[in-house]
């Protein structure tokens, strides 16, 4: 079993960082692949940026590309999600989430199915 927990969300104006934190709970931690996913309002949940295994793969939507970082801490069962420059667009629930079933050290995954474990998920606003 693994429990996830977003933290990090609030409000930020256009142009803003933040930095969104999922502490895990459970051993399968340094063992799984970790996502961040998002959704808005009537929209759906749609893929943000992946981690591999062993962090040496990351992957990101085109959308956030070159203005998110995702980087994965083990020692403290802790993945990481840095915004820079966040746009009106960026605005949804963040949701972080864990696969535990891979058994790859460097694939990472960009679809909601692939992932067993989800976080309850951190608001994410951002004034224009």
């Amino acid at each position: 079993q693994v429990q996830l927990v977003e933290s990090g969300g609030g409000l930020v104006q256009a142009g803003g960082s933040l930095r969104l934190s999922c502490a895990a709970s459970g051993r399968t931690f340094s063992n799984a692949a970790m996502g961040w996913f998002r959704q808005a309002p009537g929209k759906e949940r749609e893929f943000v940026a992946a981690i591999s295994l062993s962090a040496a793969s990351t992957y990101y939507a085109d959308s956030v590309k070159g203005r998110f970082t995702i980087s994965r801490e083990n020692a403290k069962n802790t993945v990481y999600l840095q915004m820079n420059n966040l746009k009106p667009e960026d605005a949804a629930v963040y949701y972080c989430a864990a696969n535990s079933r891979t058994r790859s050290q460097n694939s990472y995954y960009v679809t909601v199915g692939s992932y067993n474990y989800w976080g309850q998920g951190t608001q994410v606003t951002v004034s224009s």
